[in-house]
């Protein structure tokens, strides 16, 4: 087995059984919520993901925060001095400067291990697709490839994780200048759910308005549906903000395009601090984004 670590941070929304079954290093990013601060861990243990969202419905405004060079290099560092490589697969840096970080870090550690090999990946993926993308690297990993040969791949395979979903406040992406104040009014006034995806350069791009909320969900399977490249083989991944059943009819739709694998998990309380509750997403690979 090749002696690296695959290291990636907790907006890949993946859950903690598949993380540990990867072999993933996680790093968790950080909230703020009602003057306390929380880890943004994928079991959900210092703050639940249900409770999160119940939180943020009842109108709770929460802060996030990145992974900062410090919290990288105590991670990074006893790996090294194991005798092992890193390859780094960080959440999008047009979203977070969590990458930048990692950057820093990596850099500062290979001065002082001059004999091993840190390599970060600006991903440019969000949520589960930051999940799908390290799930791919980590099929890679799985085969023997090395270090350096995973490396290339990830680089290759970005543009190819596709995002998309669709929110059911626009509050939320009122607060993060996504859409304007009156967009925001209107559009809930009529019901109007946008259809987002984040594009090749990792940054939230509004897609399109749909006339409710089953509209937006089908929308998105319209989307894969155009672009997906070989839905047998490879999984979708559907994350939500605390609406299970929306992302099990999204699921029952996917599975209609010959899809054999579907994972879903919760939007974690980091990206749910931008989309609020009821977010859902799809992600797959596709010819492009």
């Amino acid at each position: 087995m090749a002696d690296y670590v695959l290291m990636t941070d907790s907006c890949c929304d993946l859950s903690a059984k598949m993380a540990e079954e990867l072999g993933l290093e996680v790093l968790p990013l950080r909230l703020e919520l009602e003057g306390k601060s929380y880890r943004n861990l994928l079991d959900g243990s210092e703050i639940a993901f249900q409770e999160f969202y119940s939180r943020v419905r009842a109108g709770a405004m929460p802060v996030t925060s990145a992974v900062n060079v410090g919290e990288f290099d105590a991670v990074m560092r006893p790996i090294l001095e194991a005798g092992k490589d890193i390859l780094c697969l960080c959440f999008s840096s047009a979203l977070s400067t969590t990458y930048q970080s990692a950057v820093i870090a990596a850099r500062e550690l290979e001065e002082t291990f001059p004999e091993r090999r840190v390599r970060v990946v600006d991903s440019l993926c969000a949520s589960m697709g930051q999940g799908l993308f390290v799930w791919l690297c980590a099929q890679e990993k799985k085969k023997g490839k090395t270090l350096e040969e995973v490396l290339d791949f990830a680089e290759g395979a970005k543009a190819n994780i596709c995002h998309w979903f669709t929110v059911d406040d626009l509050n939320h992406l009122k607060r993060g200048g996504r859409v304007s104040a009156a967009a925001a009014l209107f559009g809930t006034m009529l019901s109007v759910k946008p259809v987002l995806h984040v594009d090749d350069q990792g940054r939230l791009i509004p897609m399109e308005k749909c006339r409710g909320r089953r509209a937006s969900l089908l929308a998105l399977v319209d989307h894969m549906e155009k672009t997906a490249v070989d839905p047998e083989r490879y999984p979708a991944f559907i994350s939500h903000g605390d609406c299970r059943e929306e992302a099990e009819f999204l699921a029952e739709e996917v599975r209609r395009l010959g899809v054999k694998e579907v994972y879903i998990n919760y939007v974690g309380p980091v990206i749910g601090s931008h989309t609020g509750a009821g977010v859902v997403t799809l992600f797959f690979v596709g010819r492009e984004r």
